[in-house]
């Protein structure tokens, strides 16, 4: 238990003190008095009960006077979030409505807006290559406008995209060396990537690979879930005069999300796009909070107070 006011603890324990001395000391003349006067002196501990509660109260609101606090360990999510984006020419398929980077930006709008201020999210949007558009940060309204930024353009690669989330998420570049090496980013178990993407990879020579990448994540203790925007019927896109067939790619995405422990979650129309906030788990990390403990201490002080002087007027017909 913690105290934001000691000396009022001490100097309302020195007023308990004086009024305990004060009660044995009255208490003494009584006796005398009744004594000397041949009336017979009430003994017992029910004679001191009414005191004894009067000055307990006294005591207790004493203690609650100088703010005390225990400190419960409390559960919330917290740490890190990165929202990886697909922007690819795939994402403007139409079998979700109105396309599917449009349902996607809906579905991480109401994501962002599910999260408390505990949570620092960025942004990743990746085609053929992935940019932060915006830094992790409390301050939930700088992901907000960086995901109505977005625009469709390039091909897709989902190991760049994990790469360049890694990157958001610790400060330093992460990149997996020409000959496989894989980068050494630390240990992030508070971090999290929420990936929402069609799941058509077609990263070019010289990209990340998708199972390296995701080994790097989980490596690192990174989970990535991850949201499949589309349907497996799929539809065709107009790419560059040329009309290209496009369907959602389920088993990529769930392999990226068991490599990291994290989960794939279908999201095949705008319905199940706009609730998967309350699908996926964040960590959740349990620190130590205080809880005020003088309210209840001054309704305990009270009923003590209460107690105490109503013993003493029935057994004496007087509070004092």
């Amino acid at each position: 238990m913690t105290l934001s006011s000691p000396l009022l603890l001490a100097a309302g324990l020195l007023v308990t003190a004086a009024l305990a001395w004060a009660a044995v000391v009255s208490a003494r003349r009584r006796r005398a008095a009744l004594a000397a006067a041949g009336v017979a002196v009430p003994g017992g501990r029910r004679a001191y009960l009414g005191s004894g509660l009067t000055i307990a109260g006294v005591a207790v609101l004493a203690i609650a006077t100088a703010g005390p606090a225990a400190m419960v360990p409390v559960p919330r999510a917290t740490g890190t979030v990165i929202l990886a984006i697909d922007v690819s020419n795939s994402m403007g398929a139409d079998d979700v409505a109105p396309n599917r980077l449009a349902a996607a930006q809906r579905a991480a709008r109401a994501f962002v807006a599910a999260q408390p201020d505990s949570v620092d999210i960025g942004v990743v949007a990746f085609a053929r290559g992935g940019l932060t558009t915006a830094r992790p940060d409390a301050d939930h309204s700088i992901a907000l406008k960086a995901i109505d930024r977005l625009k469709i353009s390039g091909s897709t690669s989902l190991g760049t995209a994990i790469m360049a989330s890694l990157t958001a998420i610790t400060g330093k570049q992460a990149a997996i060396g020409r000959d496989g090496t894989a980068p050494d980013i630390g240990y992030w178990p508070s971090a999290t990537i929420v990936m929402f993407s069609d799941g058509q990879n077609r990263g070019g020579a010289g990209e990340p690979a998708v199972e390296p990448a995701a080994e790097v994540a989980q490596k690192a203790g990174v989970h990535i879930h991850t949201v499949g925007v589309g349907t497996t019927a799929g539809a065709t896109v107009q790419v560059d005069g040329y009309r290209l067939q496009t369907s959602l790619d389920e088993d990529t995405l769930t392999s990226i999300a068991q490599t990291t422990g994290g989960a794939y979650h279908p999201a095949s129309d705008t319905a199940r796009l706009d609730g998967i906030a309350d699908t996926i788990d964040l960590r959740l990390t349990v620190s130590d909070e205080p809880l005020p403990l003088a309210g209840a201490l001054i309704g305990l002080a009270l009923a003590l107070l209460t107690a105490g002087a109503a013993l003493t007027v029935l057994r004496s017909g007087r509070v004092i």
